[in-house]
């Protein structure tokens, strides 16, 4: 029965969840409400994995929550309900290509769902800001000066030019050395 509810669960969020990785998130945080298979704090940390290694945030959270209630094959089953979506849609989309890109319905249904994959986003990233930068006492003010220093100098015209991966070697060095 585990495995049949990590396959739907995570077939759910692999359905609904267009945009990738950051549209995963609502569903993944929500998933923490009705099960016990990661914590938020497992999410956050996971995010840190996941956006410093290769690989999407879903397909590790899947499988590591389908690992965590089922083993090695509660993890293979989560990541294939999570994947399942994306490989059928790409079957259809890929055979009625040339009938699918002009359509004015599928315009409009892509139109239309911009907007609630960017609320979706929104919503993830709010929810995000609560786990790294709220305490039980209100917010936490050397993380939201780190997120304030990064988000500022991301900005400025040279350094944009930057890797990700020279952005979170930065933000791990700093994290070791004042403890964050």
């Amino acid at each position: 029965m585990t495995y049949l509810l990590l396959f739907y669960e995570f077939f759910k969020i692999g359905l609904f969840a267009i945009g990738g990785g950051p549209a995963t998130l609502p569903f993944l945080m929500d998933l923490t409400k009705h099960y016990d298979w990661y914590t938020m704090a497992d999410l956050t940390n996971m995010m840190a994995v996941s956006e410093s290694t290769p690989g999407p945030l879903g397909i590790n959270m899947a499988t590591y929550a389908g690992f965590h209630a089922g083993g090695v094959i509660g993890g293979v089953v989560a990541t294939m309900g999570l994947v399942l979506p994306s490989i059928i849609v790409i079957i259809l989309i890929a055979k009625f290509l040339t009938n699918f890109s002009e359509n004015a319905t599928v315009k409009a249904v892509f139109a239309g769902i911009r907007p609630a994959v960017t609320a979706l986003i929104a919503s993830a990233v709010f929810g995000l800001f609560q786990v790294a930068l709220m305490t039980e006492d209100g917010i936490a003010i050397k993380p939201l000066i780190l997120c304030v220093i990064f988000f500022a100098l991301m900005h400025i015209k040279q350094l944009k030019k930057l890797h990700p991966a020279a952005w979170l070697l930065a933000a791990a060095v700093i994290g070791i050395i004042f403890q964050f």
